[in-house]
This record gives C-alpha cells, structure tokens and sequence, in this order.
C-alpha cells in the first residue's frame, strides 16, 4: 500500500518536515555527483557515513563511529528509496510535526532514529552490510501518527484490490507494522536482520519506540 494523502488537517506549516525532506533530497543530490565523478569517492564516501553495525560495537569508544548512527539517516541507497522515505514523511510528518510543534517533532524523530538503529544493531549484530536510510526515524513518526490520529483516514494506492482506497490510519499503520515485523522475523531466521538490503527490524524498532514517545507525551498534545 501507497499512502497518497490523509485526512487530518494541519494548521501550521511544517517547516521541520519540509527541511528533513529537503535535506536528504540534497543529501542524495551530492550521491549523484560523487557517483558521476568516480565509483570510488561514491563508495568511500557513503561507507565512512553509513551505519555499520560490527563496526560500531567494535569501534564503540570511538565518537566518530557514534556520528554515523545520525549521518546514516540522510544517506539513501537508490531513487525510490529516498523518494519513498520523503514522501511517507511528507504524508504523516506533517500532522505530527503540527501536534507536537517544531522542537518536540525534532526531539521524536531523532530518539526515534536512534532507537530504530540500535534496534537493527541488537538484531544482527556482526553485519558489515552499511546501513542508510532514514526509514527508521520516519517509522517512529508513523508510530507516533498511529497514537494521535487513529481515526484519520489514509487514502491508498492499492494496486491489487481497488486503484484508490480509503483505509483507517489504525488499520493502515498496523498492518504496515506487522508486516515489517514479520518479515524481519523471517529474515532473522533466516540468518540475516537485513535480508534483501532492507533494515526490517530499524522499522519496527522505530514504529514501536514512536507509539511509546507519543504515549509518554504530556496528555494536552495527545488530545
């Protein structure tokens, strides 16, 4: 399922989004660059700044192996990769940002990246495949929606059921989440947390560590 829009309206302009959006669109711009003027720069470059899970631990007294666990949020592996974190940020990040205003929404997303990446280190530990991507941190803002939206309509694409559908944010946020879950079981058992070059277990981290932010948030914001 796409989401296209919501229901919920806003009332203030959500700056904040709109520049984490801008940001790793620009992020993504300097990949393409570095790509066009040499594979080598390209992945020098992106393997200093990615998440590196047996490298963070074993590097773990060393600040600049910290750093990563924010720079990796802006970096993206592809076109629909950035395009797809955008617009899921675009589409939920602004309601949130609107409830929770400019500081509390940079608070969320950045403890919700953190919690997405530790999660997806705790889950496979000895991996040497970077990770990149600011999935993680927009899965918390999806967590995060799913506690002060539930009866917010999301309209989807749902290309093998009806073109267009409307579905509840509860139903829709909930299934999102089971199915990131489930496939990060099935990719653990399998004997890789990232199997197919996605981080399943930053998502669910991520989604799960929003619900609780968004629960522990003083009740006025979550009316």
């Amino acid at each position: 399922m796409l989401p296209l829009w919501d229901t919920q309206p806003h009332r203030r302009a959500p700056v904040l989004t709109v520049s984490i959006i801008a940001a790793c669109l620009g992020v993504f711009g300097y990949e393409i660059f570095l790509l066009l003027n040499g594979a080598d720069a390209f992945t020098t470059w992106m393997t200093r700044h990615a998440l590196v899970p047996a490298r963070l631990l074993s590097g773990w007294q060393e600040s600049v192996q910290w750093q990563t666990v924010a720079t990796s949020m802006f970096l993206h592996g592809g076109v629909a990769h950035v395009l797809g974190n955008c617009w899921f940020l675009w589409v939920f990040g602004n309601n949130v940002e609107d409830r929770l205003g400019f500081v509390g929404f940079a608070f969320v997303y950045v403890a919700t990246g953190v919690a997405a990446a530790l999660a997806q280190v705790a889950s496979d530990p000895g991996s040497t495949v970077p990770m990149v991507g600011a999935s993680g941190a927009i899965s918390g803002v999806l967590g995060a929606y799913l506690v002060f939206f539930p009866r917010a309509w999301v309209i989807s694409l749902v290309p093998w059921v009806v073109p267009i559908l409307p579905i509840p944010a509860v139903v829709f946020l909930l299934l999102w989440f089971f199915v990131q879950a489930y496939a990060g079981v099935g990719a653990w058992m399998s004997g890789g947390a990232a199997e197919g070059g996605v981080a399943w277990f930053a998502h669910a981290g991520g989604f799960v560590a929003g619900v609780a932010l968004a629960l522990a948030w003083p009740k006025k914001a979550r009316r």
